[in-house]
């Protein structure tokens, strides 16, 4: 228990210094910026208190807000998506998620890959539909949606990659 409450602290704290300190700072071609600091939220524990979870999925988003002066869209989407996680990991997983035994770091890529990029697109359409906050702007928010969720998709497959362990 406690080691895994120093990883969950450590992931926590480093992804959201990455996400200030770097990718914050990154601006391809204008306008797409990763949000990595989402993989917190989707690596978290499976089996864990809900309503922790959804408090700490709003302070990480409220975090984000703070240093983007977004006005709590991260913190709304962050939300939002911790809040409908349960849905996907069952759309994702199936009987695995219902039997509470998957284990997203060992899990076969095709619903991992599935899960991570429903996650992120409904997180970054809720993300841009809050920062543009206006429907003529519908083209500007689908496609700053799809190129960043894109961009985020890959980042966050590959530092899921690089840092995970290997437990079989």
């Amino acid at each position: 228990m406690n080691s895994l409450l120093f990883s969950n602290i450590t992931r926590f704290v480093t992804l959201v210094l990455v996400q200030i300190l770097i990718c914050n700072q990154l601006n391809f071609m204008g306008n797409i910026n990763p949000y990595i600091y989402i993989l917190f939220l989707l690596l978290y524990p499976i089996g864990s208190n809900r309503m922790g979870f959804l408090f700490i999925a709003f302070s990480l988003g409220l975090i984000i807000d703070l240093f983007l002066d977004s006005g709590g869209a991260n913190a709304a989407a962050s939300l939002s998506i911790a809040y409908i996680r349960p849905i996907f990991l069952k759309f994702s997983f199936g009987a695995a998620y219902d039997y509470q035994s998957v284990k997203l770091n060992t899990a076969e890529a095709l619903p991992r890959l599935t899960y991570f990029a429903l996650m992120i697109f409904i997180h970054h359409f809720i993300l841009f539909t809050l920062i543009y906050f206006d429907s003529s702007k519908f083209k500007m928010i689908i496609y700053n949606t799809l190129v960043n969720s894109g961009f985020t998709l890959i980042l966050v497959l590959l530092l899921n990659t690089l840092f995970s362990s290997k437990k079989s």
